[in-house]
């Protein structure tokens, strides 16, 4: 994936297509970081002692797809696809981590995010997080802030690994 192949942010469009237009843009991104790297550059840790890899913002960002669009948004009570026999979270662990499985997973709860939303009636639906309540609004903006804080991780983990520079 290079820049000319992400989703074009809308300038002009509704609310809902401006912020799914700007929510995919940054999933895009965190996909373009990643193209071409072998597995073991996909699992490096380049900020030890992190854990940070591009393997793990990957698995991370699997989690969060499902547990605010799944749980929160839609009242599912979905568990977390990696963990440790103590029920403690292994999306960051990644030393054995396969790659296909992790974008596999991250794709799949992308689509369903993006089915969820679409079938809203509106943005103000709410989840909710125990007593807390979500508007849809609000659970796409967190989510777009979510992406760019780790696509800017992503940008120092790419660059590390072997020299790539860009947004």
């Amino acid at each position: 994936m290079t820049d000319d192949q992400r989703t074009i942010t809308l300038q002009t469009a509704d609310e809902r297509a401006t912020l799914t237009s700007f929510l995919d843009h940054q999933r895009d991104t965190l996909a373009m970081k990643c193209v071409g790297l072998s597995t073991e550059q996909l699992r490096t840790r380049v900020l030890e002692p992190s854990a940070l890899s591009l393997l793990g913002l990957v698995r991370h960002l699997a989690e969060v797809e499902r547990g605010w669009f799944r749980n929160v948004l839609n009242g599912e009570d979905r568990r977390g696809f990696w963990k440790h026999p103590d029920d403690t979270s292994a999306e960051w662990d990644v030393e054995t981590a396969d790659p296909e499985e992790a974008f596999s997973v991250w794709r799949r709860e992308c689509d369903h995010a993006r089915e969820l939303v679409a079938a809203a009636e509106s943005l103000d639906v709410l989840g909710h997080y125990g007593e807390e309540a979500f508007s849809l609004r609000w659970i796409l903006t967190h989510m777009i802030e979510e992406y760019a804080r780790h696509n800017g991780h992503a940008d120092l983990l790419r660059e590390h690994l072997d020299g790539s520079t860009g947004e």
